[in-house]
């Protein structure tokens, strides 16, 4: 870690370098993303997830052997414990999704014999071991919580397939797995952002693999994060049509709204992952024969371009995509921590090779000098 010498003006730690790190840059002023030296541009449509994870966890993308074994050890790690199916079956149905993916991970621990190893080969079975399984609590939860039984995961099928065959019963259309292994690509890794330095503070602290990974699912869930892709939907569908679009968004900039998955805290152009999640949106929106949340997210983009010079982010074309493939609401933010847990074990990962507890300083703005009056004259 760098020993932060700089103090920010500005709240949330902005223009703070927290870490040094190989695993991706964002670049915010020019719109781009890098994972490992690779262009997001360079990797989207390219490669699999997969192959995105040995990327992240080895620095280089595998050959073919490599890519491989990898798979297979992601296979061989999807069983859960069952103690963790019978925890994932005893929650209320209400209970919001992330919620019961943090509680399964922390069991998770419980059930891992390596749970306490430090070695890094043990940190690093952890970590494949959670990027296997976090795809599978969440699945099992959105089944159970509809009553439905929990099926063996398919060994034949990827990650993304073996997910969405979970989630609907049936095994998905080649478009579909390829949709859905883009969205993992595009979100696997993301520079320092909330919940990746939340995963990190826990581990610097030499707690365990599940402790980060917890922290940053916690993290994760809150609307000014990844939760931001679940207010998407949820604002097209208040809106209702494209006729309504133009006043709705003047209502919320006259009462100064946020727009959900508009602006980015780090991005000053626009999104490089959008414009691949927005051609997805489109080809979906096209094959299914409903353009109305393509087109009012198109008119919304427009006017906040126009109007307050924001572009859209990530958030706001995943939520059509996910939409359009039938995914559930709820699932949204879900499917972005699955993807995500590739980025945090790496970061991780990274942060043990080379530890320092991360331990910032904070500025004090109350009272000072106060006498304690005793209790009688208060």
């Amino acid at each position: 870690m760098t020993k932060g010498t700089e103090t920010s003006s500005k709240g949330g730690l902005e223009g703070v370098v927290a870490a040094k790190t190989r695993l991706s840059a964002v670049k915010g002023s020019v719109g781009e993303l890098v994972y490992c030296g690779y262009n997001i541009d360079e990797l989207a449509g390219k490669v699999s997830y997969e192959e995105v994870v040995h990327l992240l966890h080895h620095d280089h993308l595998p050959n073919q052997a490599q890519l491989d074994e990898l798979r297979s050890v992601l296979v061989g790690f999807r069983e859960i414990p069952r103690g963790v199916i019978d925890l994932i079956q005893s929650l209320p149905n209400t209970t919001a999704p992330m919620n019961a993916i943090r509680t399964a991970v922390s069991a998770l621990g419980c059930f891992d014999a390596m749970a306490e190893d430090d070695s890094m080969y043990a940190q690093r079975r952890k970590a494949l071991r959670l990027i296997a399984q976090i795809p599978i609590v969440t699945a099992y939860f959105h089944l159970a919580r509809q009553g439905k039984p929990l099926p063996p995961s398919d060994p034949n099928l990827g990650e993304a397939a073996n997910f969405m065959s979970l989630i609907n019963g049936e095994q998905p259309s080649e478009e579909t797995v390829k949709t859905m292994d883009m969205c993992y690509v595009l979100h696997a890794d993301h520079g320092m952002n909330a919940s990746t330095f939340s995963s990190r503070v826990t581990i610097a602290t030499l707690s365990d693999m599940y402790s980060a990974i917890c922290s940053a699912i916690g993290t994760l869930k809150g609307p000014l994060h990844g939760g931001a892709n679940e207010g998407v939907i949820r604002m097209l569908q208040e809106i209702g049509s494209i006729e309504a679009v133009d006043g709705f968004i003047a209502d919320c900039l006259a009462q100064k709204k946020k727009i959900m998955g508009i602006g980015h805290r780090v991005y000053k152009v626009l999104d490089p992952r959008a414009p691949h999640l927005k051609r997805m949106a489109q080809k979906l929106s096209t094959e299914l024969g409903e353009p109305k949340w393509i087109k009012m997210s198109d008119r919304i983009a427009g006017i906040m371009l126009k109007e307050k010079g924001l572009h859209a982010n990530v958030d706001f074309y995943s939520a059509t995509v996910y939409y359009s493939l039938g995914i559930p609401i709820d699932l949204f933010t879900p499917i972005f921590a699955i993807a995500r847990t590739a980025g945090w074990t790496a970061h991780v990962l990274e942060q043990l090779s080379d530890n320092r507890l991360i331990r910032p300083q904070s500025e004090y703005v109350g009272a000072s000098g106060l006498q304690a009056k005793p209790i009688e004259e208060r």
